[in-house]
């Protein structure tokens, strides 16, 4: 059974890969229509209780339930999204889109984040209403458009509009469940925080001039070089939160170099003692930060600029407010601020940090279904430093948790590599292992 459930998921997911719902952060990009029909066709016949929902034309999220017979019986949402990120074909071995299944892995734009969690969501929920499942609790399968570019034709669109659709009392969606190996047990890092997002764009001005004549001139392009080496060499305040004192605590790092991360006056010189992949989950898990990655300025090559515009990825610990980034981008321009205009990017886009507690039975059915996979794993509490949908949920007062189960085959380090990265794949011994973990904590829950 579990083999034919596998079979099932793989084929799911290289539809969904094949459909290329690739998400540009434009309104018209995404076309997640194409994954709502295809899961819609999946989902027909197993349940009648299925709707669609497009805030615009094309941006379309699906949803299924299977209703539970008490009203006061806990609500369960498996929340996976159907959009991918843009991809560069020229650095992949195999077709981003082609879904082909080699050696045991499925290849594809979103075969990691996170179209394989969304296929075998898919696949558990199915399967529970085809066996003619009668819970208690009600279980809601929601595959959702727009995740990739912060949710506002999705997750946001549906918690605000159409929460008598989606509305549960505990949300399961990515970002969590990577075994990290230790000597007596593995353990799971189970996401139950997520930082905020600030965005800004820095509008950097100068004197527009002949490019004949450079010397003295007030070149737009040469004070922004300057913004942004100071953004990259900026060092804010370190703060430990619960969940990084936890995952330091339990990640059987050498002591010493534990209790070094774990002091605010020797975290950034241990930074450079950790691998670099460590270094920077770390850093980001314990900082608000700064990454400039969008530049544009100029008209023309023989004349100096006076206008050259910085747009900045800023992620904020729990607690840190708009204004409070507002204040550190003041402090780190010095005397270059009356040269710059702070704004915001993406229609003011800010979202608070948000955090799930771990004593709920969710935490408990995660905890209870691991152990099949992974006899005597412990979770451990984590923070996503990217985005996900769980704000939305944690916003209305869901318990919501970045959850998941992988094979031994996907490690921490294997994972970050493919998340958004070419040759995005994902074995299939993972997928198998995801329909049996979504299935027992649907179960556990709304039984």
């Amino acid at each position: 059974m579990a083999n034919a459930s596998q079979d099932i998921a793989i084929e799911l997911l290289q539809a969904l890969i094949r459909n290329e719902c690739v998400n540009d952060g434009t309104p018209d990009s995404g076309g997640e229509i194409r994954n709502a029909e295809l899961l819609t066709g999946f989902l027909e016949g197993a349940t009648g209780e299925h709707e669609r929902f497009s805030p615009i034309e094309g941006r379309t999220s699906v949803v299924a339930r299977i209703e539970g017979s008490d009203p006061t019986a806990p609500t369960l949402c498996l929340m996976g999204h159907t959009d991918v990120v843009p991809v560069n074909p020229d650095g992949w071995s195999r077709d981003p889109f082609g879904g082909e299944l080699v050696d045991g892995e499925v290849w594809g734009r979103g075969a990691i984040d996170m179209l394989n969690m969304t296929a075998t969501m898919a696949v558990a929920f199915r399967g529970l209403a085809e066996s003619g499942w009668k819970p208690r609790g009600t279980l809601i399968y929601f595959g959702v458009a727009d995740e990739e570019a912060g949710g506002a034709h999705g997750a946001e669109w549906m918690t605000e509009h159409h929460w008598d659709a989606v509305g549960a009392d505990y949300v399961l969606t990515e970002a969590g469940g990577i075994p990290i190996r230790a000597t007596e047990a593995p353990s799971l890092a189970i996401n139950v925080a997520e930082k905020g997002i600030a965005w800004r764009r820095l509008r950097v001005r100068g004197t527009p001039a002949h490019g004949s004549m450079p010397y003295g001139s007030d070149n737009a392009a040469i004070k922004a070089a300057e913004v942004i080496r100071r953004l990259a060499t900026y060092r804010g305040a370190t703060v430990i939160s619960d969940a990084f004192r936890s995952w330091v605590e339990r990640a059987e790092l050498d002591p010493e170099i534990s209790a070094a991360l774990l002091d605010p006056e020797r975290t950034w010189a241990t930074l450079d003692r950790l691998p670099p992949k460590l270094a920077k989950s770390c850093h980001a898990s314990c900082h608000t930060t700064f990454s400039p990655n969008v530049v544009h300025g100029g008209q023309k090559t023989n004349i100096i600029p006076d206008v050259v515009d910085i747009d900045v990825d800023i992620r904020t610990l729990p607690g840190i407010t708009g204004d409070d980034v507002d204040t550190m981008l003041v402090d780190l321009l010095g005397e270059l601020r009356s040269d710059v205009e702070i704004s915001a990017v993406q229609g003011d886009i800010h979202r608070e940090s948000t955090a799930s507690p771990t004593d709920t039975p969710l935490w408990d059915a995660i905890s209870s279904a691991t152990q099949v996979a992974y006899p005597g794993a412990k979770l451990m509490p984590g923070l996503v430093t990217g985005g996900t949908d769980s704000p939305f949920y944690r916003a209305k007062g869901a318990v919501a948790y970045g959850a998941g189960i992988y094979s031994p085959a996907v490690d921490m380090e294997t994972f970050a590599n493919r998340f958004h990265g070419h040759d995005e794949r994902i074995d299939v011994a993972s997928l198998g292992l995801g329909v049996e973990f979504w299935t027992h904590i649907a179960h556990t829950i709304c039984d």
